[in-house]
């Protein structure tokens, strides 16, 4: 665990969404916090707006993560990293662009590698920091329409837990956090009237929480978890057919693309 005021922590992604909510918690409980996004203009807003610091970040670039902790450590040794940058492509599988799913894959796996990697040798050398990897329900629950999504974030989890045994020896901790649907320009355009659904804030106040509890998978709402083993425990064609009837029997992965656009755009698809 961590002491989170007067802490240096780094949040990826922090320009809008549950990044920009974490962001303002953590600030609200006194850390030093450093934005790290790729809309450099729109971090710097953020930061004047909560009292944050902003900083350019490519999480699919390691020298990009290099200069990023650089400049959070001019307020000293990071304690915290959110890995948090993460971009989401729905459709049917098969008509998607192939270059999308390689930057979805490259923002929401590659990036918390990059982030990891960059951060964890020196809070070990330290014996002192805490890693947050935000990955999602879909890593439980796989959704049709979301399938690449679904399996970057299944791994995200899976990363996670095999590096936590690497240094259970230590002081240093690492949780994932996986939200349920969260009303950010994430799921703009997309129905969430059959699912349990949470805003920002929500999931920023238990990303900040487990600085201090450091339980290793904690799922928003928490109730959710139990979901993920009925995942594994009913039989697959059953689950299909459930999975069909939750989406109202529109085409896997359905959004309404007027009110997606903006977000279509800002992820170049």
């Amino acid at each position: 665990m961590i002491r989170i005021h007067g802490a240096v922590a780094c949040v990826t992604g922090g320009a809008r969404g549950i990044g920009k909510a974490t962001a303002a918690e953590l600030v609200r409980r006194g850390a030093i916090v450093w934005i790290g996004d790729l809309d450099l203009a729109e971090a710097e807003r953020t930061a004047a707006e909560i009292g944050a610091h902003a900083a350019p970040l490519d999480v699919c670039d390691p020298g990009s993560f290099a200069d990023f902790h650089s400049a959070a450590s001019v307020h000293g040794p990071p304690a915290m990293l959110v890995n948090n940058a993460g971009i989401q492509v729905m459709g049917p599988f098969a008509e998607q662009r192939l270059d999308v799913y390689h930057r979805e894959v490259a923002v929401n796996l590659i990036g918390p590698i990059n982030g990891m990697h960059t951060f964890l040798p020196g809070m070990l050398e330290r014996n002192h920091g805490h890693i947050v990897n935000i990955s999602s329900m879909a890593a439980k629950v796989t959704t049709p329409g979301m399938s690449v999504y679904s399996a970057t974030k299944y791994a995200v989890a899976a990363l996670s837990r095999a590096v936590r045994a690497e240094i259970a020896g230590s002081a240093v901790t690492i949780s994932t956090v996986m939200p349920t649907a969260v009303h950010t320009e994430l799921t703009a355009g997309v129905s969430l009237a059959l699912l349990p659904t949470r805003e920002p804030d929500d999931v920023a106040t238990a990303i900040v929480d487990t600085a201090e509890h450091s339980r290793r998978e904690i799922t928003v709402p928490r109730w959710l978890a139990a979901f993920g083993v009925v995942e594994e425990l009913t039989p697959e064609p059953l689950l299909q057919r459930l999975k069909h009837l939750a989406t109202l029997r529109q085409p896997p992965g359905h959004f309404d693309a007027e009110s997606r656009r903006g977000y279509l755009d800002r992820i170049g698809q």
